[in-house]
């Protein structure tokens, strides 16, 4: 059990062109250290329960004020001191990293650091309004392996200027930084952005479901081939999301449908040309081998390709196994 505390915007420098963490995260404001305590209590339900994590999502936590951050840290190692909770997750940009930062962090036992990347390629960062580079995202993520943290590595699909080819570059560079998780965010457009304006002045395409679901599986495939785990593909629905869609790959279960057309992927790839085939999976991936709504079953079929699926718990989860 991960227990989230969001802090929308603190600590964000400038605002990138997709960015509404409100939105996102349905919190207008910081949480006191009042409320992110009662939020910790809750979670624990008053010491009953334990968790692996207290997570601090949202702006960038190392742009805070030293002061500010110690505080909410120190209210989570007070959990961790207790045995309740095992270490502390949070998120920040790559420009707002230094050693003497991670070192601080991590004495207060801070685990895992996920920066937001976005992408790798500099054309993508500068139309985003990013206000870092790729260089930054490099120097961010030595520092933070040097110092003995663990490296997550957060990335967009749909930005300004992207495609499938810099999407795979991204992800490729995160595999060669030595990222050990991350986080699959196909750009979504929403109110009171600078993408909703240059969507609506017409200088800006956003990527359909269809189109992120086909280069996020990708991405998805690459990771987990590189010993990546992903924590998440796409936003997490709420109302507050809904209310404020304007265009863009949003999907409710958008993840399954990721996962789903990477396994389609690699049966079709297994196939080489056969027409026929039985196909053996763990029992677990069955909903996802047949797709959301059976939309791979009926993808293969109207192919003209005929597959047996049978359960095989001895398959390891991720992978498949095709009978002669």
């Amino acid at each position: 059990m991960i227990i989230p505390i969001f802090i929308p915007h603190e600590g964000c420098p400038n605002d990138c062109a997709f960015c509404n963490q409100r939105t996102i995260s349905g919190k207008s404001s910081a949480p006191s250290l009042d409320d992110a305590r009662l939020i910790i209590e809750q979670y624990l339900e008053n010491g009953t329960k334990k968790a692996d994590q207290i997570a601090f999502f949202g702006g960038s936590f190392t742009g805070i004020s030293a002061l500010k951050q110690n505080e909410y840290l120190s209210l989570a190692n007070e959990y961790i001191k207790k045995g309740l909770v095992g270490s502390i997750r949070l998120s920040t940009r790559p420009d707002y990293i230094s050693e003497d930062t991670v070192k601080r962090l991590i004495s207060f036992g801070v685990k895992n650091i996920e920066l937001g990347a976005q992408s790798m390629d500099e054309e993508v960062l500068r139309a985003s309004n990013r206000g870092h580079s790729g260089y930054d995202v490099e120097k961010a993520s030595e520092i933070i392996l040097k110092c003995g943290a663990i490296l997550g590595l957060q990335m967009m699909t749909g930005l300004p200027l992207d495609n499938m080819e810099k999407c795979l570059y991204t992800a490729q560079r995160f595999c060669e930084l030595g990222a050990k998780e991350s986080r699959i965010y196909p750009t979504v457009v929403l109110r009171g952005t600078k993408l909703a304006q240059m969507y609506a002045d017409g200088e800006y395409t956003p990527q359909s479901v269809e189109e992120a679901v086909a280069v996020s599986a990708r991405v998805y495939r690459l990771f987990k081939e590189s010993g990546i785990t992903v924590l998440r593909i796409g936003l997490p629905d709420s109302a507050e999301l809904r209310e404020n869609y304007i265009a863009g790959a949003y999907h409710p279960s958008l993840g399954e449908l990721v996962m789903s057309r990477d396994i389609r992927n690699r049966i079709e790839e297994s196939l080489c040309g056969k027409k026929e085939a039985e196909i053996r999976v763990n029992p677990k991936f069955i909903s996802k081998v047949n797709g959301n709504k059976r939309c791979n079953i009926e993808y293969f079929k109207n192919k003209g390709i005929k597959i047996a699926i049978l359960e095989d718990s001895s398959v390891d989860e991720y992978a498949i196994k095709k009978e002669p």
